[in-house]
């Protein structure tokens, strides 16, 4: 769950988020984790709205013309019919923007955060991830942000989410690997196809299953065989070029597979529960070089804490 800290009198909030990585390969719209990449917020009643700003992508962050989380928060309180109360705003931000990361979903969660606690709306969890989830048009990334951890989702209804948060066997760290362009998830999203056979649903539907039992199970080797998708990821290839050049890895030096996080560009690498830190940073260099110039790789984990 994220940390949320406030005064009796409400007149502050505290937020910290995490960034979360989508579909895990095969579960496309459907599974997420939580990664320990976080924003934090720090919110308080002030006489006009203001933003100051450190961290990762400051400059958007601080930027107050079409800010997504004080847009959210404003939409929420009209919609409800409460007092918009301006804000202070101080936002230390880690979770790269528009790269696959659930940036857009940490920001709509914050901002229907901040609508509730300064709106005094006395929304649940299930209403706050509903929100989120319409907004966003799929509920993967906003029930893991809110909830933590490894979550499966649908939408039940418009605004509606059915959320189930498990606790894998052991611990599953991974690799994020962060190229320096951004991917609109628009722009992915176009460059998927209406319709699929039915060969390339049931592989989905197999593999899905088979990566959840693994999870679940702790079994390195079925996780490995269970990331395959051939819903989105072979037809974003092209727009995140990272993928092609890392999915030769597996097998190597403890990785079991690389998939996109989210819709791209960024690429997560899932690891043997065995690998240990000591192998992180050369495990990082070898990627790097894999991918090439203008990216970032970095050790996250574990992941499912």
């Amino acid at each position: 769950m994220p940390k949320k800290k406030s005064s009796r009198r409400q007149s502050s909030l505290q937020l910290v988020l995490p960034a979360t990585s989508a579909n895990l390969g095969p579960a496309f719209d459907a599974a997420a984790i939580a990664m320990d990449l976080y924003i934090h917020l720090d919110a308080r009643p002030a006489d006009q709205f203001s933003i100051s700003a450190t961290g990762r992508d400051n400059e958007i962050c601080g930027k107050l013309e079409n800010h997504l989380i004080l847009n959210t928060y404003r939409q929420i309180l009209e919609a409800e019919r409460k007092e918009i109360v301006p804000l202070s705003l101080r936002v230390r931000n880690d979770i790269p923007i528009g790269k696959g990361c659930g940036s857009s979903a940490a920001a709509r969660v914050a901002g229907i955060a901040l609508a509730v606690h300064f709106g005094r709306l006395g929304w649940n969890d299930a209403r706050i991830v509903g929100e989120a989830s319409h907004r966003e048009h799929h509920p993967d990334n906003a029930s893991a942000c809110w909830m933590g951890g490894l979550t499966v989702a649908r939408m039940w209804r418009e605004s509606e989410p059915q959320i189930i948060s498990l606790r894998p066997k052991g611990k599953w760290p991974l690799l994020l690997v962060v190229p320096d362009a951004s991917l609109p998830t628009e722009e992915a999203r176009r460059v998927l196809p209406a319709q699929y056979s039915r060969a390339d649903a049931v592989v989905n539907i197999q593999n899905s299953m088979l990566l959840l039992a693994a999870l679940m199970q702790g079994n390195p080797h079925l996780l490995s065989t269970a990331l395959e998708d051939r819903i989105h990821q072979p037809y974003r290839s092209a727009l995140c070029p990272l993928l092609p050049c890392l999915q030769p890895l597996k097998g190597k030096n403890g990785f079991l597979g690389a998939v996109l996080s989210g819709a791209g560009p960024s690429v997560a690498g899932r690891r043997n529960r065995s690998c240990s830190r000591s192998r992180d940073r050369p495990a990082c260099r070898r990627w790097r070089a894999s991918a090439g110039a203008g990216t970032r790789s970095r050790p996250r984990g574990p992941t499912y804490a």
